[in-house]
């Protein structure tokens, strides 16, 4: 984490809280399962269902359970012990993909294009990455290219006034593409340093979603031949293993560089983020655990494994 002092503590604070779901079941099946046990076999069969449970997912689990037999097979263990080892596991596999959305200096604007099926809190994230980035100093352009859903452009133009954020929409139905060739282009006017482009979220018609998709990339290239720079896709931690398919249908429309995990404070599978760091290896940029403002940061990995293994975060 970058914060310090106060602001840091209250950020590890809420992360505490918005993973306390996914860190109490895993926290008290470990406990049980560890009762005056050794680390025998029935242990390790019992901790890989328990971690499957979680949405940590098969793969990941085997290897985790692997790891701490290697370790630790037919010791007398706590649960705690168990449960850091598990975390600096957990940890070494997010390293790699705990990694901040930084603009590149080389395009202005960046061009971010955010895609996720509706309800995942795209438009949402998109405010919220618009305000964590006008905090470090940085001039940001939002547009409104969810034209099917009124609430969206209406959302974002909210954030657009708590973030100081110019806004460009257009009436309900409007051509997408159209409109971020028009937000591309005020963009460079204005000299920003980013453009967040929101999308429809349609999945029910996936070909009608990719074409437009693929049209909005066409067209934005018209004007900057390297657009879009980033492309994020905003996941919905609580459809749990559900997001490793909307992964690779994303992927499948597009060049998806990397994820934002939201919800995280309201489903107790949060080790879907682990599994879907060992699937896929895609950046993860930010997670969010609240509907606050303040509720979405940048991805920090330790934090995370020993928030979600309930091991003291600060310690």
């Amino acid at each position: 984490m970058t914060e310090t002092g106060t602001g840091k503590i209250g950020w590890l604070g809420r992360l505490k809280h918005g993973l306390s779901r996914s860190s109490t079941r895993l926290t008290e099946g470990i406990r049980a399962i560890l009762v005056k046990r050794r680390l025998d076999d029935r242990a390790l069969e019992a901790l890989e269902e328990l971690l499957i449970s979680a949405d940590i997912g098969v793969a990941t689990a085997a290897r985790l359970t692997a790891d701490l037999a290697r370790d630790k097979f037919d010791k007398e263990v706590t649960d705690e012990e168990v449960r850091g080892a598990l975390a600096d596991d957990i940890a070494g596999i997010l390293a790699p993909v705990a990694r901040p959305l930084e603009p590149d200096p080389a395009h202005r604007p960046h061009v971010v294009l955010v895609l996720g099926v509706n309800g995942s809190g795209k438009t949402t994230t998109i405010g919220k990455l618009a305000k964590l980035h006008r905090d470090a100093g940085r001039s940001v352009v939002l547009a409104a290219g969810d034209t099917f859903r009124a609430a969206a452009v209406e959302q974002l133009r909210i954030w657009g006034e708590r973030t100081g954020c110019p806004v460009v929409a257009r009436d309900t139905g409007a051509d997408a593409a159209g409109l971020a060739f028009e937000a591309l282009e005020k963009a460079k006017k204005d000299g920003a340093d980013l453009l967040f482009i929101d999308t429809a979220g349609r999945l029910q018609n996936r070909a009608d979603l990719m074409a437009e998709v693929a049209k909005i990339v066409r067209v934005l290239r018209k004007l900057d031949a390297s657009a879009p720079h980033s492309v994020v896709l905003v996941l919905d931690a609580t459809v749990g293993q559900n997001a490793h398919s909307q992964v690779e249908t994303f992927k499948a429309m597009c060049d998806v560089t990397g994820l934002v995990v939201t919800k995280l404070d309201g489903t107790a599978k949060g080790g879907v983020l682990v599994a879907l760091a060992q699937s896929f290896g895609l950046p993860v940029y930010a997670i969010g655990v609240g509907e606050g403002a303040d509720d979405l940061r940048p991805f920090d990995a330790t934090a995370f494994a020993r928030n979600l293994m309930g091991v003291d975060a600060l310690g």
